[in-house]
């Protein structure tokens, strides 16, 4: 028995042992695989430090054997500028023993060759380094009669798109010119109806409405009928407009009776110049009812068919549109009895609408009667030409202002009046050799930027800004006539260029 029990105790030792190795050799595994991964990533960390390298003054170090020099572009208080140190086994080397040139070559063709000169420990060149800083560089310096030959690139603000994701885009390329900038005085102003084409209907009889053709907003032709009214003065107009004629008619028997009696000597003369005298009165009695129903807007047709008017037709009365309009105005509804004097439409042709312009008085030495205008409404994107055709001579006391007025052409019927609108006058129009428009001014880190096309490649271009007119901005410095740059969605592009992240190397 006691044999067994330490047979066991043994066979039990035997497999903690066992266990216990495996577990350890697991560990050492565990641990060979962390160190090779670990080794791994700092190889690979230190491999990306070395492409580029950095020297004492924060600035591109480039090595060839035992020599070096470091890339640095120096714009604290100056334009940027190179500094080139130079080293040699790690000591500064003195600048007069080193020859320099650097070659930055651009897109679209474009090289900078730049030479140096000794200031202090360094090399300075001799040209300003144009924004942006994105360009591929060569290296050209000799040191103790060897030459030293390097090449890099320094890329920043640059997008790549296809000519497919451009159009898809909306993107608009220009080509920079000539521009004929306007400088223009802005003014407040409304637009109104225009007051000389505006009427306002009357029945000028009183009556009952039976019927009402037209509504708020409608369309109205000449001599369309609008509404129309139960009279009973038009009743008494017509009537007496037919008693009228008949009176004429038996008038005019009775005097061709007497005249052939008079010219036949049966009867006298008195008794022929009565009966002319008699057609001649209702002759002008004809006339004047005649011309109060003219009046009322009725038409010769209209007359004409009078006399076989019958009941109620001699008590109906037609409203008509006077020209071409819109109902801006409606005061009438069937069954209401109204007045001669009823205020019941008012039509307006909306072809040409008034623009009334307030002008200030500091302005009034510069506005005039003539002057070329532009009245545009940002909130409709509307923009239509005109003249400043009137100007008032005075200036109301609370306001100072003084109005003026300009006639626009409303043939859509898009200038609704009530709208307010910017008035643009054009004081002085000029010539500039390059301008942009508005719309395609970007800002870049600090700068107003365009981005200039270079193939499928867009590059952001600073710019030196001059007059501005609202529409285009006059370009001092930064790009040249001809050069095509995005005139139209550059946001787009400068969208792109931050999801980029491009850095702004020194």
């Amino acid at each position: 028995m006691k044999n067994l029990i330490t047979s066991f105790k043994s066979i039990v030792a035997i497999g903690i042992v066992v266990i216990v190795g495996i577990v350890l050799a697991f560990v050492i595994l565990r641990m060979e695989k962390t160190t090779v991964s670990d080794s791994h990533e700092e190889t690979e960390s230190k491999h990306e430090e070395d492409s580029q390298v950095k020297g004492p003054h924060g600035g591109r170090l480039l090595s060839e054997e035992d020599f070096q020099i470091e890339m640095t572009i120096y714009e604290r208080g100056v334009p940027p500028q190179f500094r080139v140190y130079a080293f040699d086994r790690g000591k500064l080397v003195n600048p007069d023993e080193v020859k320099l040139t650097i070659e930055l070559h651009r897109l679209g063709g474009r090289v900078d060759v730049i030479n140096f000169q000794r200031e202090g420990d360094y090399l300075r060149g001799d040209k300003v380094i144009e924004e942006p800083h994105s360009f591929d560089v060569t290296v050209l310096a000799e040191h103790k009669g060897k030459t030293y030959h390097w090449e890099y690139s320094q890329i920043e603000g640059r997008v790549e798109l296809t000519p497919e994701a451009v159009q898809n885009a909306g993107i608009v390329i220009e080509t920079a010119g000539l521009v004929q900038m306007k400088t223009v005085l802005e003014l407040p102003g409304e637009i109104e109806l225009n007051a000389d084409k505006v009427v306002h209907v009357v029945p000028r009889v009183s009556g009952v409405v039976t019927e009402v053709y037209k509504n708020l907003g409608d369309t109205v032709k000449h001599g369309e009928v609008i509404a129309v009214l139960e009279s009973r003065e038009v009743a008494e107009l017509k009537s007496a407009y037919m008693a009228s004629i008949k009176r004429v008619e038996l008038a005019r028997a009775t005097f061709d009776r007497k005249e052939r009696l008079w010219k036949e000597k049966i009867s006298s003369e008195k008794d022929y110049l009565a009966s002319r005298q008699a057609l001649a009165e209702e002759e002008i009695n004809l006339q004047a009812a005649t011309q109060k129903l003219l009046a009322l807007g009725f038409s010769q047709t209209d007359l004409n068919s009078i006399t076989e008017m019958k009941g109620r037709w001699l008590t109906r009365y037609e409203l008509k549109a006077q020209f071409d309009g819109t109902v801006i105005k409606k005061n009438i509804a069937i069954g209401e009895s109204i007045k001669e004097d009823a205020d019941i439409f008012a039509i307006a042709d909306l072809s040409t609408v008034w623009v009334g312009v307030t002008v200030y008085a500091k302005d009034l030495n510069v506005v005039k009667v003539g002057q070329n205008v532009t009245v545009r409404s940002k909130v409709l994107g509307l923009e239509a030409d005109g003249v400043l055709e009137y100007l008032g001579p005075l200036v109301g006391e609370q306001t100072r202002t003084a109005r003026g007025r300009v006639v626009v052409q409303n043939l859509e019927g898009r200038w609704l009046p009530g709208l307010f609108v910017t008035v643009e006058i054009v004081q002085e129009e000029v010539s500039v050799p390059v301008a942009v428009p508005v719309d395609a001014l970007q800002t870049y880190r600090d700068w107003s930027v365009v981005f200039v096309q270079y193939g499928d490649l867009f590059e952001v271009r600073p710019l030196e800004l001059g007059r501005n007119d609202g529409r285009w901005v006059e370009v001092l410095h930064g790009l040249l006539p001809g050069e095509r740059y995005v005139a139209r969605n550059s946001f787009i592009l400068k969208a792109d260029l931050g999801k980029a992240g491009a850095t702004h190397e020194h």
